[in-house]
């Protein structure tokens, strides 16, 4: 592999800078798309873009419309969730729909999505466009059958942790997945490795999200860039939850939902008492130990791909040990 996770970043950067719409009218649809844009982020799913295609050798700048409109979709994903989550801050800002409001954080958002498939559409390989587009458009259905289920969960006192896995694959793996996927689609790769890196993809996703919601509480909140306890005070179903509500005696089992439940608890009250329940049962580590897992499961999915120069896999594998150690 030529290009490093840094200069990856980079190149995407430099892309999303040049999305201008100074002056473009109506401003109240345009100004949120910068602003969205312009938060920064870790540029995680367009770098896997761009690494998939330099793994097998392909041309970096044909996929670099495609790695920019996968970041594009992202961020749009992004500004409605915070819609629908109600959340206050997205990376340390005001969320689009609390700077302006709910109307036009929705139909930015969807302005944002149009826009990631003109990117996509301006690729020199028109070849594999009809495909990249299959690829795209599969991803990002998936990713609002996970959204659903995800707020489905929200009225469910009976989730198994067997059904949030299959969320979070929906929702969170199958776009870092997806990304991979049209990455090495740029690159020339043959489809049994296109389905390799899928493969990669999806457990490196499920172990992103799990640490994710073991931020959400334990992160460090000068660094994380969100409230604390958000997934607690929502009433999301997550990883700890479930993994607590399975460990739990009785009484505490009945102390969690009547907490998740209870619309009066004062916010740190709520937050403060779910996570010593958390601590006492250990759940953080349980949570841990399940991201180290499919870590190690999406090393190995790596590890399968026939490349005579393994040492091109050590950019994704270094990758996959930074979203394993990430503290927001």
């Amino acid at each position: 592999m030529r290009y490093t996770l840094e200069q990856c970043c980079a190149l995407v950067e430099e892309q999303l800078a040049q999305v201008d719409f100074a002056g473009k009218q109506p401003a109240n649809l345009y100004d949120p798309v910068v602003y969205a844009l312009g938060g920064g982020g870790k540029r995680i799913r367009p770098a896997l873009t761009l690494m998939a295609c330099d793994l097998f050798g392909g041309d970096m700048q044909a996929a670099l419309t495609s790695a920019v409109a996968v970041e594009i979709f992202h961020n749009f994903t992004l500004v409605h969730d915070d819609v629908m989550d109600n959340a206050d801050v997205r990376r340390g800002r005001p969320a689009v729909h609390k700077r302006w409001s709910e109307s036009v954080a929705i139909l930015s958002g969807d302005a944002m999505q149009v826009l990631a498939y003109q990117y996509l559409c301006r690729t020199a390989q028109t070849e594999i466009l009809p495909d990249v587009l299959r690829i795209f458009s599969e991803t990002t259905l998936k990713v609002c059958e996970g959204q659903q289920y995800d707020m489905d969960f929200e009225r469910r006192q009976d989730v198994s942790i067997e059904e949030y896995l299959y969320m979070i694959r929906l929702k969170t793996a199958e776009l870092l997945a997806g990304s991979l996927k049209i990455g090495a689609l740029c690159g020339g790769a043959p489809a049994p490795d296109i389905d390799r890196l899928y493969a990669f993809g999806i457990a490196l996703g499920l172990s992103f999200q799990i640490r994710d919601d073991l931020l959400d509480v334990y992160a460090d909140p000068a660094v994380f860039g969100k409230r604390l306890g958000g997934d607690i005070l929502s009433g999301k179903k997550t990883f700890l939850l479930l993994t607590a509500l399975k460990r739990a005696d009785e009484a505490t089992r009945k102390t969690l939902l009547h907490i998740a439940a209870d619309k009066t608890m004062a916010d740190e009250d709520k937050t403060a008492t779910v996570k010593a329940i958390y601590d006492a049962l250990k759940v953080d580590k349980a949570a841990e130990q399940m991201v180290e897992t499919y870590c190690k499961e999406a090393i190995e999915h790596l590890d399968m791909l026939p490349l005579q120069d393994e040492t091109r896999k050590d950019e994704l594998k270094k990758l996959a040990t930074v979203l394993l150690k990430r503290n927001k």
